[in-house]
């Protein structure tokens, strides 16, 4: 009898033990000890966290330096109008300042609408690479094409043609990063992007030296003709490569394994406590409509055209350049070093950036540089002060490169929501761009003080409605610190379901982790 009543004991120690074990596992979540269906490495483990840096490794080495170099082309391609001005394409065409500011424009007649369709369909396709770089190609073709011009009309059309093209590159690549990194990692991700921008307005003065001195009348052609042709071949090149390098989505990429994509999928899923997929309902058009009803996308795209209307001096840097009074090839050997310098800055405030979490002194801090890069500007006419107001003023790109980051932060899910409001954002705000192309008029040269004094306006501007979208991040913010109702309210039931499903969890458990979600700002 003693016997059994100590086999008894030991079996309702037991049963004791295991429902401690279940109720542990209810409310903090599965065991670390345990692995999904699949193989996949429970969050938290060691085993998780070399898996996350294999597959970042593998995405850092593919992903990065294609879009980086995709978008050096990128502006070099858009820009290749200026540098060739320095070198007789004005003269060659017959352009008057009024035509040639309106080739400026153009471009962003038909850059800016097209962004917004553009990344509804890339939301859509299930082969976002091949998209992009089909795009890449075409802007590539446009571009080449421009060499061949021989009048107004032929160089109009090819400057609004290629605007089509762009318009899927930055949006695009920004909203595809979204899709594979976490708000931790894709600051600095999306930094290294823009350095490809800045950097462009570096190698791109630097190519275009090149070619404008050794390049002039070789086989009776135009250096700015060679411009054209050279950098819109490499530009085609590159396009073809990147259909195969770039990911598409990660449920699909070709190159990642099974299990890697399922990873991919849970990573995501645990930053925003939701799935990043769309539902069924979630088409591209109702994506839309939710963006375009959203107050913070009306306030951020208006933020985005004051805040390029202010950077719009990039589209004459290299006529700000030749102020200092120096020869053609000086002039764009001396554009380099401010960009240099400015993707340098970029970088290093992205990398604070993601380690702290915070947005908008990370951003506005840089138009504040701008704004004393004008006012240094306004002052002297001296070589010294105006070079170095072009540093500053070249640093101020390093807050727009965040600006879709900040977007994506504060409006992470329905995707198809995310992917319209990058485009609205991003598409509405070059409109900045368009306008500044009248406002750096030759007539207000070499001292451009009233195109400054607009500029500095307008960055004034964006400081303004940027501390309006940060207060209302806090207030949503101070809502689900209160109720933490409100942060399973704003939750969808079938992304949050995925989530579970990918991590392995119940869905009470990932109902509780949903309430951890943060606005950053």
């Amino acid at each position: 009898m003693s016997t059994i009543r100590q086999d008894d004991e030991k079996l309702k120690v037991s049963t004791e033990e295991i429902q401690r074990d279940s109720d542990r596992d209810t409310t903090e979540g599965p065991r670390k000890d345990l692995v999904d269906d699949d193989g996949l490495p429970a969050p938290g483990t060691k085993e998780r966290e070399i898996a996350e840096k294999k597959l970042l490794r593998k995405l850092d080495t593919r992903l990065l330096p294609t879009i980086f170099v995709i978008y050096i082309m990128n502006y070099i391609d858009r820009n290749g109008i200026t540098t060739a001005r320095l070198q007789g394409l004005q003269t060659d065409l017959n352009l008057n300042d009024v035509q040639y500011a309106t080739l400026i424009a153009i471009l962003y007649a038909s850059y800016c609408p097209a962004q917004i369709p553009s990344n509804m369909i890339l939301n859509y396709v299930t082969k976002p690479a091949f998209y992009i770089g089909l795009c890449v190609v075409l802007w590539g073709l446009t571009s080449l094409l421009t060499g061949v011009t021989k009048n107004y009309a032929g160089i109009l059309a090819c400057r609004l043609f290629i605007g089509l093209p762009e318009a899927a590159f930055y949006p695009g690549a920004m909203y595809l990063l979204s899709r594979w990194y976490t708000k931790k990692e894709l600051s600095f991700r999306s930094a290294v992007l823009y350095a490809g921008l800045l950097l462009s307005n570096a190698f791109g003065a630097l190519i275009a030296a090149g070619i404008l001195s050794g390049m002039e009348g070789k086989r009776g052609i135009r250096a700015w003709r060679w411009l054209f042709y050279v950098e819109g071949a490499i530009t085609m090149f590159i396009g073809f490569h990147s259909m195969w390098l770039l990911p598409d989505y990660p449920n699909n990429t070709w190159w990642l394994s099974k299990r890697e994509q399922r990873l991919a999928q849970a990573r995501l899923s645990e930053d925003a406590g939701e799935a990043d997929k769309d539902n069924a309902e979630d088409s591209p058009m109702k994506g839309f409509k939710m963006a375009i009803m959203d107050p913070l996308v009306i306030l951020f795209s208006i933020m985005n055209v004051s805040q390029l209307l202010g950077l719009s001096f990039v589209s004459f840097f290299p006529t700000l350049t030749q102020t200092l009074g120096f020869s053609t090839t000086i002039t764009l050997l001396l554009a380099a070093p401010p960009w240099i310098f400015a993707s340098i800055v970029c970088c290093l405030n992205a990398w604070h950036m993601d380690r702290t979490g915070e947005r908008f002194f990370h951003i506005a801090v840089w138009w504040w540089g701008v704004l004393l890069g004008f006012v240094i500007a306004l002052c002297t006419m001296s070589i010294a002060g105006r070079y170095v107001s072009l540093f500053l003023m070249a640093t101020g790109y390093a807050g727009f490169a965040m600006t879709l980051v900040w977007v994506s932060n504060a409006i992470p899910r329905p995707p198809a929501k995310r992917a319209a409001a990058m485009a609205l954002v991003n598409g509405v705000g070059n409109l900045g761009n368009l306008i500044g192309s009248f406002t750096w008029k030759s007539e207000w040269g070499p001292e451009y003080h009233q195109s400054m004094v607009i500029s500095l306006s307008a960055l004034a501007l964006s400081t303004v409605l940027s501390i309006v979208i940060r207060q209302m991040l806090v207030n949503k913010n101070r809502k689900l610190d209160r109720d933490e109702k409100a942060a399973m309210d704003d939750a969808d039931r079938e992304r949050v379901e995925e989530a579970a499903r990918l991590e392995g969890l119940t869905f009470e458990q990932a109902m509780e982790r949903r309430k951890g979600f943060r606005y950053l700002y």
